[in-house]
C-alpha cells in the first residue's frame, strides 16, 4: 500500500480545517468612533450670585428725526479749479513755484523768453512812430483845408490816415497785454505768467528750460481753491427718500473724528449706478483748512419724519470688540449681554440708542463694572 498517497489528501483536508476555524473580521469594530455632540453654553449669559448689587437703570423715550449714515469723499469743487495758461510760445528762463505750493492771485509763477512778444513790441512802436506821423499830416492838413490850400477830400484822407493809424496802436498794444506784458514802455522778450487765482497747485507740467507751446500744449500748472470742497457720496435707491436738495449734512472725516462739519446737498445723481444700485450725492462744504480730496468722511442725513427711540446714561453702554454691548437682567439671578446701535450723545450724559434697546426696558447702570466683575 503506497502511504504517500493517501497522506497528500489527508494534508489538503488539514488546512482546509484550519481555514474553517479562522475568526472573520468584524465591520463594527472598523467603524469610525460615533460623533460626540457637546453643548456650548451661552457666552451672552452671565449668572451672578448677588444680582442685587449692581444699579439698573430704565430706558427713556427720546424723539428725534430719522437719521441716514453714508461714507464718501472729499473732492476739488471743479468750478474752483483753473489752469494756468501760457498763449505766447517760447522757453521757460524760471520758475518760481512748485506743486503743493499756495499762490496768492497775481503771484509770478515763471517766466517764458518769447519771440512772440519780441515780435508784438516792434509791431507796437511801429504802430506809435506812424500814429505820431498820421497825426502831424493829419493837422497840417485841417490847417491847409482852413486855408483853402487843399480840398475837402484830402482832408478826409488824412483824417482817415489818423484815425486807422490809432487803431493800429491800440491793437498792438492789446495783443501785448494778452500776451502778458502790460509794460508798454519798456520793451523785452520776457513774460511773466501770473496765478489768474489764488489756490494750491494741483498739477505740474513744466520744468526749467523747457519749451512752451503756447495754447496747443498741456498747462504749466493747475491752481485748485479749496476754501469750500465737495462730499461725494454713494446713496442706495432705498434710501433717496431721506436726501433732499437744499437741506444740511453733517460731515465727520476720518481723519478727525472729534469734529463735525455742515454742508449743503446741492446736486443728487440723476442716473443711478447699474451695477451698485446708488446715486451720487453730492455736497458742498466750507472748508477750514483740514479737508484734503481724497479723505474718507461719513455723511449724516436727517429726515423730516420723528422716531421714538430709547436714551440710556452713557454709563449703561459698553464698547467692546468694535461694538455697543448693554446688559438686561434675565431670569434666574442671570444677565443677558445684547448688542445696541449707539447714536449721538445727549444733554446730561446720556447717549441715544437707534436699536437694541426699546424705552421701559432696564439695563445694568455701570456696564464696565459689570463686565469686570464677571470677567473675574
Amino acid at each position: 500500500m503506497n502511504w504517500r498517497i493517501i497522506a497528500l489528501p489527508a494534508f489538503f483536508l488539514g488546512l482546509l480545517v484550519a481555514g474553517c476555524g479562522e475568526s472573520k473580521p468584524d465591520p463594527q469594530a472598523e467603524a469610525p468612533p460615533p460623533l460626540k455632540v457637546q453643548k456650548v453654553e451661552d457666552r451672552n449669559l452671565f449668572k451672578v450670585d448677588h444680582p442685587d448689587q449692581f444699579a439698573l437703570t430704565e430706558a427713556v423715550a427720546h424723539l428725534a428725526s430719522s437719521q441716514l449714515k453714508v461714507t464718501g469723499t472729499v473732492n476739488p469743487d471743479i468750478s474752483r479749479t483753473v489752469p494756468v495758461i501760457s498763449i505766447a510760445t517760447g522757453r521757460i528762463v524760471e520758475i518760481r513755484a512748485r506743486l503743493g505750493d499756495s499762490v496768492e492771485k497775481g503771484q509770478v509763477l515763471l517766466r517764458v523768453q518769447s519771440a512772440d512778444v519780441a515780435g508784438a513790441y516792434s509791431d507796437y512802436q511801429k504802430a506809435v512812430a506812424d500814429e505820431e506821423l498820421t497825426r502831424t499830416q493829419s493837422e497840417r492838413a485841417q490847417l491847409l483845408y482852413a486855408k483853402g490850400a487843399i480840398s475837402l477830400n484830402d482832408l478826409q484822407v488824412a483824417q482817415d490816415t489818423d484815425a486807422k493809424a490809432k487803431v493800429d496802436v491800440k491793437t498792438t498794444a492789446e495783443k501785448l497785454r494778452v500776451l502778458g506784458s502790460p509794460d508798454l514802455d519798456q520793451p523785452t522778450g520776457i513774460v511773466d505768467i501770473r496765478a489768474p487765482v489764488s489756490g494750491v497747485i494741483t498739477d505740474q507740467q513744466v520744468t526749467n528750460a523747457a519749451g512752451v507751446a503756447g495754447l496747443g500744449s498741456p498747462n504749466p500748472f493747475t491752481i485748485s481753491d479749496f476754501s469750500a470742497v465737495w462730499i461725494l457720496c454713494d446713496v442706495y435707491e432705498n434710501d433717496l427718500s431721506n436726501v433732499r436738495l437744499g437741506e444740511k449734512a453733517d460731515i465727520n472725516l476720518k481723519a478727525y473724528p472729534d469734529k463735525t462739519f455742515t454742508g449743503v446737498i446741492n446736486n443728487i445723481g440723476a442716473v443711478l449706478d447699474p451695477n451698485l444700485r446708488t446715486a451720487k450725492v453730492r455736497i458742498e462744504v466750507r472748508n477750514p483748512g483740514l479737508m484734503r480730496p481724497g479723505m474718507f468722511v461719513t455723511a449724516t442725513f436727517h429726515g423730516q419724519k420723528k422716531e421714538t427711540r430709547a436714551a440710556l446714561p452713557a454709563t449703561a453702554i459698553l464698547h467692546l470688540h468694535d461694538r455697543d454691548w448693554v446688559y438686561l437682567p434675565d431670569k434666574d439671578n442671570q444677565f443677558r449681554r445684547v448688542g445696541v446701535t449707539a447714536g449721538d450723545m445727549l444733554a446730561g450724559g446720556a447717549q441715544e440708542i437707534i436699536s437694541g434697546v426699546t424705552p421701559g426696558q432696564h439695563v445694568v447702570l455701570n456696564a464696565l463694572q459689570f463686565e469686570n466683575t464677571v470677567e473675574q
